[in-house]
């Protein structure tokens, strides 16, 4: 049976609008409820019951002649005493209804014909409760929704048309619709010219559309002639509607779209920090396929811009409204109390002059995000300020304390917030958003001082968005500054590595390389040419920077860079090590980063964020970890202390079609059974860890022409060939002449100690195993060949994994091994013959443990939901405990001190190769 579907919102609200508008009294609440997620059964078992509808723990529904609300407050007096209440009571007359959410207390009193607009109260049926929509702004994720369906409808019929002009509609409409929620223009005006004036099947609509954007660009004193329906529509200004309205075809659907978005939609509550970003997905199919309708959250941002300035802000203000409640209880005479009083609010006035000067950069703003939330908070706490000026004037009995330019203009003016924006579109999003952010904060200004508000409209001159390349634009040129002027650089710069399904282009290749100018790299993620130039801009000036970033920045490989090319001027303030980056998506993606703030170096405290705890440090290194940074160089040969070469296994590159499944190979063997000599087990990463295998066609130069008399492997290889043929890596390219063979051959006719290159974060040893000299390990595994048994008990101690997790690379939140950064760099002392053998005694005897308690190395292993078999633990703690003994005799008391007597140790062997 297959599972129910779950409705958008957007769909709830359009079929909800449907059934009030051809409203069945009787059928009403069973095709309600069937848009949520009810059971039929349960829907049916209700309906056939007498009295009150009644499904337990979801719904008690009463319909009455008259008087909804007195038949509510009798249904909440008889379940008072039941334990297990229905969540939701609901009353209805079909002219008006009541409903109440028994878990939250909270209700609804609306007209029937409302309902549509109210769904969302009821989403607790479909698992959303109110704190997880309240998270992710339910209004933001319905408008992204409907805004889809309409492009999609003007796609449909305006196949043609240059995506540019869809953008310029969808902003302009945008505006609209905010505009009219707000009364920036008229309650409803744009709306209502679209149900009133336009033709049912939306001939007429784009004419409409085109006279009344086309008045909005005309001040009011240059008007002639102008329709009464177009004169209650005020000058816009801010270019939003300079350029001609380009032609559209609208047809039912659409008008019908557009329409609902207006009625549905309380574009009050939008956050103006999406628009952009919401519009670029909705218009962006593919990139709607691939990773769902999203954009960086408002609890994201948050982490950057809070430890950056915003806290030290209001922690200047708590200090000086403490003190001001203070001397108001303080037992002094009433002119001393007036004297400080004064000094405070002199010393409040600072702090907004302070503010009122500050600049904001964010260098790769897209639609804005950042720059629109910093404005939002420095609006909150401008805000906060003046109220709290206007008590201290109060308590000094001061007149006019309501009236003055103090209280009806913001200090905090949009030409302080500068970006730069590579895509035209996101560039207009970002100064119309700012534009939105400006007009919602002078309502909550206007709210909070009972003063006159600021007129928004004609818009006034925005923030100094630039579109460009910022890697090769001067960003000293766009926000000019003195030496100690206070700055604040941030972002989220595209991360875009150097490898992977989407590395960098050409084109990136070159804008990194001439923004990095004269470091020289080959190895970096995109996003380095954002540090260096921020860098750059901020050393010796009164400046910091934080940016959101791709964690590969400060592990493994990349380090170096970081260290020797930022941190050799600069120093991190504050960090957030590796996490999930989630965001307010219809389907949630997720990547992980890191946040790291810089700052020119003092002696202040900096913080690492890690979960709920905030731990103060004197100095973070570059892999965001306490104490002094120090470069972990990549070595490509083994140390002398562990002389074996360890490689990555062999790389097939060929579709996997030298790889057989153990029934396929059984199969062949069946049919032709010299094909047997082609073939060897292969392990990959996953059936080292699962306990499973599949096999390899392993074909010597010499065998080509027998082996393709079968076939099965004459297909197998036209079909490799091929796929390396259209191959963009070189390598991969070159091996399409050798299809019989994997691309990277590394196999050795020998034993070997194999382990996987990705390892769970929650294990606290690698697995690791020996495998024969007929097993080929795939390039998802690094190998020793011949390899001594104690060596499996270094790379599995503990000690190793403290080296992997500090040093290592990372794949998301999982740990990356590498033989450069990790084994080849792995310091470890001499180990004497004796030590040698008790090791070697202690892994046959957890390699004896595995195979008595039997099951899979991942199960044996455990991970994020399964704890470490325990008789395996206290055989590695015994490992741990030999190995540990070659560092120290006495124990270590921690991980810390494991990782501070290893960096001793690489730092002494660094010295000696010096």
């Amino acid at each position: 049976m297959s599972k129910k579907s779950i409705l958008s919102i957007t769909e709830i609200e359009d079929r909800t609008k449907y059934l009030v508008e051809n409203l069945n009294k009787w059928s009403f609440i069973e095709e309600f409820l069937s848009l949520f997620d009810i059971p039929k059964v349960s829907i049916g078992r209700a309906l056939s019951t007498e009295g009150d509808f009644l499904i337990k723990s979801k719904i008690r529904y009463r319909v009455v002649n008259s008087n909804p609300l007195v038949a509510i407050d009798e249904i909440e007096k008889e379940i008072v005493s039941h334990k297990k209440k229905p969540r939701y009571l609901i009353t209805t007359d079909f002219e008006l209804l009541y409903a109440k959410d028994t878990k939250t207390s909270e209700s609804l009193a609306i007209n029937f014909s409302d309902l549509p607009n109210y769904a969302e109260f009821f989403l607790a049926w479909n698992g959303v409760e109110k704190v997880d929509y309240q998270k992710e702004n339910l209004a933001d994720i319905k408008a992204a929704e409907r805004f889809t369906k309409l492009y999609d409808e003007l796609v449909k019929i305006n196949p043609d048309l240059d995506d540019k002009y869809f953008n310029l509609f969808l902003i302009r409409s945008l505006f609209m619709y905010f505009s009219e929620d707000t009364e920036i223009i008229p309650k409803n005006s744009f709306t209502n010219i679209l149900k009133t004036r336009t033709q049912l099947d939306g001939s007429n609509l784009n004419l409409v559309i085109r006279e009344l954007f086309s008045i909005l660009d005309v001040p009011e004193n240059e008007r002639q002639n102008t329709p009464v329906w177009l004169s209650k529509f005020p000058y816009v200004n801010g270019k939003i509607f300079k350029e001609p309205h380009h032609n559209l075809k609208f047809n039912t659907s659409s008008r019908k779209l557009l329409i609902e978005a207006g009625e549905l939609l309380n574009w009050n509550e939008i956050n103006p920090d999406i628009l952009g970003a919401m519009i670029q997905t909705v218009t962006n199919k593919e990139e709607r396929q691939k990773s769902g309708m999203h954009y960086t959250s408002v609890e994201n941002i948050m982490k950057v811009i809070k430890p950056l300035f915003l806290d030290k802000l209001w922690l200047e203000y708590y200090r000086l409204a403490t003190r001001a409640d203070d001397y108001l209880d303080r037992n002094i005479s009433n002119k001393q109390k007036r004297e400080q009083q004064r000094i405070i609010i002199k010393q409040l006035n600072n702090l907004l002059e302070r503010m009122s000067q500050i600049k904001f950069f964010d260098p790769a703003c897209g639609a804005g995000n950042f720059l629109i939330i910093t404005y939002k908070e420095l609006r909150k706490l401008e805000i906060e300020i003046l109220v709290k000026i206007r008590e201290v004037r109060v308590s000094l009995n001061e007149k006019s304390v309501y009236q003055g330019k103090l209280f009806n203009e913001s200090s905090i003016k949009l030409k302080q917030f500068s970006g730069i924006e590579i895509e035209e579109f996101a560039h207009e999003v970002a100064i119309l958003s700012l534009y939105i952010a400006e007009h919602q904060m002078n309502i909550e200004m206007n709210d909070a001082l009972a003063d006159d508000q600021a007129k928004t409209l004609p818009l006034q001159k925005s923030g100094n968005i630039v579109q460009g390349n910022a890697l090769l634009l001067n960003w000293e040129n766009i926000v000019p500054h003195e030496k100690d002027e206070e700055i604040y650089i941030i972002g989220n710069p595209p991360y875009i590595g150097t490898k992977g399904r989407n590395p960098q282009n050409q084109e990136q290749k070159e804008d990194l390389s001439i923004a990095i100018h004269p470091i020289k790299t080959r190895i970096m993620d995109y996003i380095f040419g954002w540090f260096v130039k921020a860098q750059r801009y901020i050393y010796q000036n009164n400046a910091q920077f934080a940016f959101v970033s791709t964690n590969s920045l400060f592990q493994g490989e990349q380090t170096p860079f970081i260290i020797d090319n930022i941190l050799d001027k600069l120093e991190i303030s504050f960090a957030y090590p590796s996490f999930k980056w989630t965001n307010s998506a219809k389907n949630k993606a997720g990547v992980t980063v890191v946040i790291v703030g810089f700052s020119n170096k003092n002696d202040s405290s900096k913080l690492i964020f890690k979960g709920e705890d905030i731990i103060e440090v004197e100095e973070i290194n570059g892999y965001l970890e306490a104490g002094e940074s120090f470069n972990i160089v990549k070595s490509k040969k083994p140390s002398n202390q562990l002389p074996f070469l360890m490689n990555v296994g062999s790389a097939e590159y060929g579709d996997d079609n030298l790889i057989l499944s153990i029934e396929d190979r059984d199969n062949l063997i069946n049919k032709y059974p010299k094909v047997k000599k082609f073939m060897k087990k292969c392990i990959n990463a996953n059936d080292l860890v699962n306990d499973t295998y599949s096999y390899a066609l392993w074909i010597e130069d010499n065998e080509v022409d027998e082996a393709c008399e079968v076939p099965f492997i004459k297909e197998r290889l036209r079909k490799v060939k091929d796929f390396r043929s259209q191959s963009k890596r070189v390598g991969t390219k070159k091996a399409e002449y050798k299809p019989w063979k994997f691309a990277e051959d590394r196999y050795q006719k020998n034993p070997s100690l194999i382990l996987p290159v990705i390892n769970s974060e929650y294990r606290q040893y690698i697995p690791a195993i020996f495998i024969d000299e007929n097993t080929i390990g795939t390039n998802a595994n690094y190998q020793v060949y011949n390899a001594p048994i104690w060596l499996l008990g270094i790379i599995s101690s503990r000690m190793h994994m403290i080296w992997l997790r500090s040093f290592g690379g990372k794949l998301e939140s999982r740990y990356r091994y590498s033989s450069g950064m990790v084994y080849n760099t792995f310091p470890i002392p001499a180990l004497s013959t004796h030590r040698k053998n008790t090791l070697e005694e202690a892994v046959l005897d957890m390699l004896d443990i595995r195979e008595e308690e039997g099951g899979t190395l991942g199960e044996l292993y455990g991970g994020a939901s399964k704890p470490m078999n325990e008789r395996l633990r206290k055989a590695h703690e015994k490992i741990d405990g030999i190995v540990e003994r070659a560092y120290k005799q006495e124990p270590f008391k921690s991980d810390d001190s494991r990782l501070k007597e290893l960096i001793k140790l690489y730092k002494k062997i660094i010295e000696v190769k010096k």
